[in-house]
């Protein structure tokens, strides 16, 4: 493992990355403030929990393979932005007036809350949106290695170790988004308007994320 140094700058490295605004805050953020703080928070645990099959995948070297491999990477290219680019138009696609009811079930709060079943749901789109996502293979496979003492005798349970700490400290944070969003929505009230404005957005943020994703090239295998 690090030293203390370098474990302390690995986890100020981490959280000041989680800070910054992808697709993974938008989703959270966007169901937060439609549904609720419990549903941004089963989105977070949806997309930790995509994180993590990144994090095994890289560990036993599957990431890397799908990194030297074009075709492998274009095929989960295309699946993460086809999925990103529906959810973000089912967002787009959002109306006031069903908006405004579910703001309106939701009594005080001003949010919708969840219907039964539907924290699954939002549990799957979570983990899929990350899951599908190759970009953060790769940003494991460049991040972690950094920092791993050379000569480390376990090389590989010592990136598992570092990538779950990295997740368990962004879960945290993204805890933070989703009570945030949340707290926002009830201060909000029934301004239905709004709510659909930035669900609009975050939707489009999504799209562009996921055509971004679409368009980017295949790393090239280092020799």
């Amino acid at each position: 493992m690090p030293d203390a140094h370098q474990l302390l700058l690995f986890v100020v490295a981490g959280l000041l990355l989680n800070l910054t605004p992808g697709v993974d805050v938008f989703f959270i953020v966007s169901r937060a403030l439609r549904q609720g703080v419990r549903a941004g928070l089963i989105a977070s645990l949806g997309i930790t929990a995509g994180c993590c099959v990144h994090i095994v995948a890289a560990a036993l070297g599957v990431s890397a393979l799908v990194a030297a491999s074009a075709t492998a990477f274009m095929l989960l290219k295309w699946a993460g932005a086809a999925y990103l680019v529906w959810i973000g138009i089912g967002m787009l696609r959002a109306r006031e007036p069903a908006l405004a009811a579910q703001m309106a079930a939701g009594g005080r709060a001003g949010v919708a809350g969840l219907a039964p079943g539907e924290g699954w749901q939002v549990f799957r789109r979570g983990f899929l949106t990350n899951a599908l996502n190759p970009k953060v293979a790769l940003f494991f496979l460049a991040f972690v290695p950094q920092f791993i003492p050379a000569g480390a005798q376990h090389p590989t349970w010592v990136f598992l170790a570092l990538g779950l700490l990295f997740n368990f400290n962004a879960l945290w944070v993204c805890f933070g988004w989703a009570v945030a969003a949340a707290w926002v929505a009830r201060r909000a009230g029934a301004a239905g308007r709004a709510l659909l404005w930035f669900e609009r957005a975050a939707g489009l943020m999504i799209v562009a994320f996921g055509l971004k994703l679409a368009f980017s090239d295949a790393p090239v295998p280092q020799r």
